[in-house]
């Protein structure tokens, strides 16, 4: 586990670094001049050349590199021209609503497309499981803005079931605790504030996890398909296992190997995508905070919210990995040890087989 974790630890050193140099080239390539940006738009020819030597961008690049790592390392993201505020503030403030928003899109994600995919995979080849790949593959289709939309016009205007936009009702207003409206509600003690910042997350939670929830579900069909024909599944059902039992017990369990990876990279992809729900519904967080970045050409407020996702990123591959090693105790030996454990083609042997349908 020590050696696992220590060479995770390095690649994630690595990946970190690489983004440090793509950012970096972004200040180099990206239009308009940082020091000018920095300095103000009415700013003389000195006052921008003062800034540029301040921020050392009149130095060549072997030297500004350096500098900028070090920034980095500080948790200096620079300074954003639109708040007057440093990067890292604006962004810590954001962040937390998109982690809400986040979260409860991972959560209709799991709890819609893991049942989904389990049973299209158990009733495969009929009806059911072509009506499951059938509203898999509408769920992948639909554009997330015009999907936001409808449900605004649906749900929202039509039906009045659910509020149109914003994080809360008019007039209604929670302390800022961990910057969370629904969590921050429920720590105060206000159960009116906290459903009313739920019914405001449900659409754009919906809307953000709809795509997401076709590709869990089809990874999840092929998992357990591939799963439930498998010998220590026959095995379990040959020793006289329940069919749940058999399903879940051993089926699912095994499936949700492979599928916990597609989980930690969509947790990156969904801070990413964001951008286009918030703006649609309203809410306050990083994906609206990148958007007026990029209207305003504040390019210190642009790189850090890269920066920001991509450490998402990094962190949420480390946490699937040691998922992994919790779910699947093979990966926890040695790599000689799982070689030793497989015969040529790759099939188990087996004893691990009587150990697989006994777990």
């Amino acid at each position: 586990m020590a050696r696992f974790l220590l060479r995770r630890l390095v690649t994630s050193v690595v990946v970190l670094f690489g983004l440090g140099v793509v950012t970096f080239l972004m200040t180099q390539v990206l239009p308009g001049d940082p020091a000018r940006a920095a300095a103000g738009r009415n700013a003389t020819a000195e006052q921008v050349a003062a800034v540029s030597a301040r921020l050392g961008l009149d130095k060549p690049l072997w030297e500004q590199f350096p500098r900028y790592l070090g920034d980095l390392l500080r948790g200096d993201l620079g300074t954003s021209v639109f708040t007057q505020r440093p990067v890292l503030d604006d962004i810590g403030q954001a962040l937390p609503s998109s982690l809400e928003l986040v979260l409860a899109a991972m959560l209709i994600n799991v709890l819609v497309a893991v049942p989904l995919g389990v049973y299209a995979a158990y009733r495969r080849g009929r009806a059911a499981d072509l009506a499951a790949r059938l509203i898999v593959l509408f769920g992948a289709g639909v554009p997330v803005f015009w999907l936001g939309l409808m449900l605004q016009l649906v749900v929202a205007d039509r039906l009045g079931a659910l509020p149109l936009t914003g994080q809360l009702g008019f007039g209604r207003e929670v302390p800022s605790i961990t910057g969370m409206t629904s969590v921050d509600a429920l720590l105060s003690g206000d159960p009116g504030a906290f459903w009313d910042a739920v019914s405001h997350l449900l659409l754009p939670a919906v809307t953000l996890a709809a795509a997401f929830i076709a590709v869990v579900a089809r990874t999840v069909r092929s998992s357990m398909i591939s799963v439930l024909d498998s010998d220590f599944v026959t095995l379990a059902r040959a020793t006289g296992a329940s069919e749940r039992r058999v399903v879940i017990r051993h089926g699912l369990r095994n499936a949700l190997v492979p599928v916990s990876t597609i989980l930690g990279m969509q947790l990156g992809w969904m801070l990413g995508s964001t951008v286009l729900v918030e703006s649609v519904f309203g809410r306050k967080g990083i994906g609206a905070y990148a958007v007026n970045a990029v209207l305003q050409n504040d390019l210190y407020a642009v790189i850090g919210t890269v920066l920001v996702i991509g450490v998402v990123f990094v962190l949420a591959n480390i946490v699937v990995d040691l998922v992994q090693l919790w779910l699947n105790p093979r990966l926890r030996q040695p790599a000689r040890a799982r070689a030793a454990a497989a015969v040529p083609g790759g099939e188990p042997r087996e004893k691990d087989v009587l150990e697989g349908a006994a777990s």
